[in-house]
């Protein structure tokens, strides 16, 4: 029998060393193409369909929906076509010595293979490019390759080994593949030999079996749920809280984006001496410019948050200190000390709240878009992040962050600025308040501006001087526009 092919999980992004594998979709015995998605995986920035590099019958698959796997380990192993398939999920051991080696000929191999198909801008290499790594990735001498099967009862995998022949097409993937589908549709009594996949070639999906699981477990008739008395404890896992004495109602691991949030988070509050600034803003005039443009042009008029941004880029050419980055160097002497890298544009990043938590796409050379161009970019980004398939560079090259945390109903926040950036520009809700307009009292559209910056890059004269600028342009926009 020939040698199979073992795929290692590839680099998915700048900076990220892991992902969490989420569904299957390819089996075992099933025969791919190159490029063939076979796999979803999520990392710390979006959900990734992996390609396949190889062609041929999938031997193994390393790993279960649910588990982490590092950069670097095996992913699936690929026979040629032709070859018989192993039947188990775990290959003959090599011996220790050997292990490295092999891992190390098989990047090799793998990154000659490929057919340069992108994935989220990385992906497999073209087979007549050059290959992104210099060097291949080694595991430790006595590190399996394969990792151990997860035991399942006879039974259990008698029923799932059933259901899955049930739901295959002959000569297409099977329309169920996931294991994690199968065990979902399972607990929850979802017979999937009546479902049709909204995946390719009738593939069931997660989303598939959740549409059905669903309406009843959220649409209970009326009767029933005044049955339950208001003051029901939640279901316990069955622990103790060794600090309070209350019940443990669930436990939910810190990974995917919110371990990615948490780390940053962290380490801009341990790293960076923030200080933060504030001021009430008329907003009456930049709304009724913009009640006017759409009026005269219903279809393409930005949004109030695209004229920000463009006063924001306008303040940051004025006050460039905000838009640098601290990064560590050496002095004279070979000691640790720090420098301030200014850039020649601004990536301005802005805060999108998705399924997936909070992500910060960036619009990239910001500064030189119109309001109605960086309209329809914060447009696009945001709906790429939504479905998650935002790039590294798209999430990971911003210079400055806006904030519009007004859309949650709240009127400030000291917001953590997005670490290794400097600055990040909080708007809040825009309402009717009490205001003083040449010396008398009237009703205007008030919004709060609130930055947070590094004050190692600058003082409160330059981050004063900036929020000034675009209080200013936000109360006198017609003026600011005309000289943009």
């Amino acid at each position: 029998m020939s040698e199979p092919k073992v795929f290692l999980l590839p680099d998915l992004g700048e900076g990220l060393t892991e992902a969490e594998l989420v569904n299957w979709l390819v089996a075992v015995g099933d025969e791919i193409s190159v490029d063939q998605p076979i796999a979803e995986v999520e990392t710390a920035k979006s959900m990734v369909e992996v390609p396949s590099p190889y062609a041929g019958t999938v031997a193994v698959l390393h790993g279960e929906p649910g588990q982490t796997l590092d950069v670097g380990k095996p992913l699936i192993s690929v026979t040629a076509v032709g070859a018989p398939a192993v039947a188990s999920a775990t290959p003959p051991a090599a011996e220790p010595a050997e292990t490295a080696d092999i891992a190390a000929e098989v990047y090799r191999e793998e990154e000659k293979a490929g057919s340069g198909n992108v994935l989220i801008g990385y992906g497999t290499p073209g087979g007549h490019g050059v290959a992104r790594r210099t060097r291949p990735r080694k595991f430790p001498a006595g590190t399996a390759v394969a990792e151990p099967a997860a035991q399942v009862p006879v039974a259990e995998k008698a029923a799932d080994d059933l259901l899955l022949m049930r739901t295959r097409v002959p000569g297409k993937l099977g329309a169920v593949i996931s294991p994690l589908v199968r065990r979902m549709a399972r607990d929850h009594g979802v017979d999937l030999g009546e479902l049709q996949g909204s995946g390719t070639s009738g593939l069931i999906m997660r989303r598939d079996v959740e549409a059905v699981i669903k309406p009843s477990t959220v649409e209970r008739p009326a009767a029933a749920a005044a049955e339950i008395a208001p003051t029901s404890p939640a279901p316990t896992t069955g622990d103790t809280d060794a600090r309070t004495g209350l019940g443990v109602t669930g436990r939910t691991a810190v990974r995917g984006v919110r371990k990615a949030v948490a780390a940053n988070m962290t380490r801009s509050r341990s790293e960076i001496p923030e200080a933060t600034v504030w001021v009430d803003v008329d907003a009456t005039a930049l709304v009724e410019i913009r009640a006017a443009l759409k009026k005269a042009d219903p279809h393409h008029t930005p949004g109030l948050l695209a004229f920000i941004a463009r006063f924001v880029t306008a303040g940051l050419k004025k006050f460039p200190e905000l838009n640098t980055r601290i990064v560590p160097t050496e002095d004279t002497t070979g000691g640790a000390s720090q420098e301030i890298v200014a850039f020649d544009g601004v990536n301005l990043g802005f805060a999108a709240q998705t399924d997936r938590g909070l992500m910060v796409p960036s619009v990239r050379n910001a500064d030189k878009l119109s309001a109605r161009e960086l309209d329809a970019e914060i447009r696009r980004l945001t709906a790429v992040v939504r479905d998650g398939k935002a790039s590294p560079a798209e999430l990971g090259s911003g210079t400055f962050t806006l904030n519009n945390y007004g859309v949650f109903g709240v009127d400030g926040s000291a917001a953590i600025i997005n670490h290794p950036e400097v600055g990040i520009l909080g708007v809040g809700r825009i309402i009717d308040k009490p205001w003083v307009v040449h010396g008398e009292l009237a009703v205007r559209k008030v919004t709060e501006l609130t930055l947070t910056f590094d004050h190692r890059v600058c003082d409160g004269g330059t981050a004063g001087g900036f929020l000034r600028y675009v209080a200013d342009a936000i109360e006198n926009p017609g003026s600011v526009l005309a000289d943009m």
